[in-house]
């Protein structure tokens, strides 16, 4: 599949910012994190910020973004349409929650409830995003089960990742953001190391014969050639990446995504001061370029059945 640089944006980005919500208003229900204002400002801030500018991206990837509007009427049928309308929903919890810590600095009676809204709000969207495409069974890279908690696994490590930096100026050594930052990302590079071994030894179940159903006839092979010139089928659907590169980009998520971010989040734990600040700050650039790089594989390495019409012998 080609990728698509805006779903790509809206991916990471969002996925950060909702991780980094939804961290923010269970963990401040929980009393784990400093009542101070600035402290609120940056986080929520910070989060609204990756969302917007997330969900502003998504609009580069439509042909007519002003009939955009027209995506949350499907809701009862579509990932896509859910995804939209959980998205706009979650600004109301959001902004109760921002009110109450910002202005009223109030954790106490009722308001906890509006940033628990906000987590559970957060990860519905996110799961909303990653259905979109475990949802499409002609592509069968896409529609595997590993394909929804690796997106949330991904958007709770980079969330996480993003909270200890901003927390770093109010709290010197906050050991449950590190300790959540260690087991987000431990659990998405096992789920990311799980999804490319079964992907990769998978063995392609459709072809030109069962898509006709006339395999028991014998071989199956087109009589006229499928078009004289590329489509947009084929630039589209038909984007393929070679073996070597995509190895050298899996080897490079595996550094970026996970291995860097694990060992600056180790360091963090033993040093102090500025170190800690720039450990903090390293690893969640390096994770956030990582999952830039894997959601690109995700896209390049995904193959629509459509192919079969074009030539592929299995997918």
């Amino acid at each position: 599949m080609q990728p698509a640089y805006s779903v790509i944006f809206l991916t990471t980005a969002t996925g950060a910012g909702y991780g980094l919500l939804a961290l923010l208003g269970i963990l401040r229900a929980m009393g784990g994190l400093p009542d101070d204002r600035a402290f609120g400002l940056f986080g929520l801030g910070l989060a609204m910020a990756l969302i917007s500018a997330g969900l502003l991206a998504s609009a580069a990837h439509l042909g007519r973004p002003e009939r955009a509007w027209r995506a949350f009427s499907q809701w009862r049928s579509s990932w896509l349409s859910r995804e939209g309308v959980l998205a706009v929903v979650g600004y109301g919890p959001a902004a109760l929650f921002a009110f109450a810590w910002l202005v009223l600095q109030r954790n106490d009676g009722l308001w906890p409830l509006a940033g628990l809204a906000a987590t559970v709000l957060s990860i519905a969207t996110v799961y909303s995003t990653a259905m979109i495409y475990r949802s499409l069974a002609a592509i069968p890279r896409w529609h595997h089960p590993l394909v929804t908690p690796v997106y949330l696994v991904l958007a709770l490590a980079t969330g996480a990742l993003w909270l200890n930096v901003v927390l770093i100026p109010f709290v010197d050594g906050h050991a449950l953001s590190q300790a959540i930052c260690l087991a987000a990302v431990a659990a998405a590079w096992l789920l990311k190391i799980a999804y490319w071994r079964a992907i990769d030894g998978a063995t392609g179940q459709s072809s030109a014969a069962t898509a006709i159903g006339l395999g028991h006839l014998g071989s199956v092979r087109p009589l006229d050639p499928h078009h004289v010139r590329d489509n947009y089928l084929l630039k589209e659907m038909g984007f393929a990446i070679a073996r070597k590169h995509a190895a050298r980009l899996r080897r490079l998520t595996h550094l970026t995504a996970f291995l860097v971010p694990l060992v600056l989040v180790l360091l963090q734990t033993v040093t102090s001061g500025p170190l800690s600040l720039a450990a903090a700050s390293l690893a969640a650039v390096s994770v956030s370029f990582g999952v830039v790089i894997e959601r690109w594989l995700f896209f390049a390495e995904a193959q629509h059945k459509v192919m079969l019409y074009y030539g592929a012998e299995t997918i």
